[in-house]
């Protein structure tokens, strides 16, 4: 592993309990606000390492780009990596990018907006990094679809490829450069790669 690259550790909790409940995990990150963490629908505890520089400079210029589109067309809310959602799935995960539209998110109540969202992004993106596996990244792109997720794109470098997600379909893969569009989820916005 390279110094500063992320990698992602499932602890196995078997010992303690079956299963991490969602009101344990919520009690585990509040006591534990320096980590991140998220939950797998089976409760896996799921530590996330901090990412380099390349990395969180990648994943801030995506943020940035969702975040210039809506505020042009104030179609909903952008969310970062440090937002947890609570999938109606049961797993507890936070996207790099994720997207809400804006009758869905003020919907919720200001207590479930105060807390993990108990709610499935609209749009979401993954941003693969070097020490990232590729398989567990597209087992919870598929847990998002699972969970009611309308779009998603996992960005590949090492491949040089998206797959985008999208209901009821296959994963599209795409080689780079591309440029990509956010269809009808999020209309109008383009993302050249």
């Amino acid at each position: 592993m390279t110094k500063g690259q992320p990698m992602a550790t499932i602890l196995n909790l078997e010992p303690l309990t079956a299963a991490l409940t969602r009101e344990q995990f919520w009690s585990l990150c509040q006591g534990n606000p320096e980590l991140r963490l998220e939950r797998s629908p089976q409760g896996e505890l799921i530590i996330m390492s901090p990412v380099g520089g390349e990395s969180g400079n990648q994943e801030a210029t995506l943020i940035i780009k969702v975040g210039i589109w809506n505020e042009q067309t104030q179609l909903g809310y952008v969310f970062s990596s440090s937002t947890v959602f609570s999938l109606p799935q049961g797993g507890d995960r936070s996207p790099d990018v994720a997207w809400v539209a804006k009758a869905r998110w003020e919907a919720l109540s200001p207590e479930d907006r105060e807390g993990f969202p108990p709610l499935c992004p609209d749009f979401v993106i993954e941003l693969r990094s070097r020490s990232d596996r590729l398989l567990p990244l597209q087992a919870k792109m598929q847990e998002y679809l699972d969970s009611g997720l309308q779009l998603g794109w996992l960005i590949n470098p090492q491949q040089q490829q998206v797959e985008i997600y999208r209901p009821n379909c296959p994963p599209e893969v795409v080689s780079l450069p591309a440029t990509l569009s956010g269809e009808d989820v999020l209309p109008g916005f383009q993302l050249c790669l």
